[in-house]
């Protein structure tokens, strides 16, 4: 039977977890922050627990070390992004709508700063060994993503038979990686624009290559019956 104080004890567990979550949400967000504004070289317990507006003790506590927090503030951006951005690629038909989906991907992660994320923790993994496994399983889920829907839209067809989905999927996530790095170049993106520009340009133009072969089913789709 439980009594007034175990009802108390309960409560007061309850608020501890509301309370320790409240603050993990925090510390994950304001190391988001920190990190697209000064760069992972300036991104440190001190810094990510001002923006948070606690004490810094508080990143050691819940994460164990800001490294940890910053894969936890990368895997929560990947989440949300991979969530809407299934159901735009969803939407595509063929490779002219896919292209004109990624590239207005590309501008939602530039401007929304997923992209500096991605590319700051992918730089501090050049320095720091132990980060890379943990980047490079990260970008796995992203590299199915892009082979799935390239295999919806173009598999079974002479274009893939040339450039496989899976090898595609991993020139689309280098190209993403390269192209933010030069963008930081390119002030005015003149010339990152032009490279999504000549893509929607060139897509139209391989149609017939990306016709389906004989017997290929559409993913989904049933086989016909065998009539006698």
């Amino acid at each position: 039977m439980r009594t007034r104080d175990s009802v108390k004890r309960e409560v007061r567990v309850a608020g501890k977890q509301q309370a320790g979550a409240e603050t993990r949400d925090r510390l994950i967000d304001a190391a988001a922050e920190t990190i697209r504004s000064q760069g992972y070289a300036g991104t440190s317990a001190r810094a990510i627990a001002k923006a948070a507006e606690v004490n810094s003790a508080l990143v050691f506590y819940h994460f164990g070390g800001v490294d940890a927090l910053l894969l936890a503030a990368l895997d929560r951006s990947s989440e949300q992004r991979m969530a809407t951005y299934r159901q735009a690629v969803e939407k595509a038909a063929n490779l002219e709508e896919l292209v004109q989906t990624a590239s207005e991907i590309y501008r939602a992660d530039l401007e929304g700063g997923h992209i500096t994320l991605f590319s700051e923790m992918v730089g501090a993994s050049i320095a720091r060994p132990e980060l890379r496994a943990e980047i490079t399983a990260r970008s796995e889920p992203w590299i199915d993503f892009i082979e799935q829907a390239l295999d919806r839209v173009i598999g079974g067809s002479p274009l893939a038979k040339l450039l496989p989905p899976r090898d595609l999927a991993y020139a689309a996530i280098t190209f993403y990686l390269g192209v933010n790095l030069f963008t930081h170049l390119d002030a005015d993106r003149t010339r990152t624009e032009a490279l999504f520009n000549l893509a929607e340009r060139v897509a139209p133009r391989a149609r017939l290559l990306t016709m389906r072969l004989p017997g290929r089913r559409k993913p989904g789709s049933t086989p016909k019956a065998i009539t006698e």
